[in-house]
């Protein structure tokens, strides 16, 4: 087990006292917490290749902790009334693209294909990341909910083209004629 491996590990633990922090009112908590969380994503990779460290578990890892943390915080923001109304349409495009991308990179990965994580779903991922922390204030919580909301907004158009930039690529590879 590499430290790498530990902080992405740790990415998932921390989604349950995030999501007990959120319910029982504790915002400010919630939000520290899914910051430590968003800052785990980013020092995991970093670690990983610095010490030369990357493995297959941590590669694996990574991005399912990334989606079960991401997955978590909607339905949480859901249930909190964070996000609502016609905002349920981006978090609705941000799940529906992780999935999608999981089971392309799993399709892929079978022919030897490798879909990168791309600078562009790297912004996405940030700016997905601070519109999650600023919707730990809840939908009272004035400008800091205007500004998660619109962040979500953002996130969820950086997902849909990323979203489709990934799926041209998969297609393309999966389409290939078998020689």
């Amino acid at each position: 087990m590499t430290l790498a491996t530990w902080l992405t590990l740790g990415r998932i633990v921390l989604i349950v006292p995030f999501a007990a922090a959120l319910l029982a009112g504790f915002e400010v908590l919630a939000a520290i917490l899914f910051l430590l969380a968003g800052i785990t994503d980013w020092f995991d990779g970093y670690v990983a290749r610095k010490r030369g460290e990357v493995s297959p578990l941590g590669a694996t890892l990574d991005p399912v902790a990334d989606k079960m943390l991401t997955g978590a915080a909607l339905l949480l923001f859901v249930a909190t009334g964070a996000v609502f109304g016609w905002h349920l349409v981006p978090a609705l495009v941000i799940i529906l693209r992780e999935a999608l991308i999981g089971g392309l990179r799993e399709a892929t990965a079978g022919e030897g294909v490798k879909l990168p994580v791309t600078y562009l779903a790297k912004i996405k991922t940030t700016a997905q990341f601070a519109a999650f922390v600023f919707l730990c204030f809840g939908p009272d919580a004035g400008i800091l909910s205007v500004i998660g909301l619109v962040l979500l907004w953002i996130a969820a158009a950086l997902t849909f083209w990323t979203g489709y930039q990934y799926t041209d690529k998969a297609v393309r590879a999966l389409t290939l004629p078998i020689e």
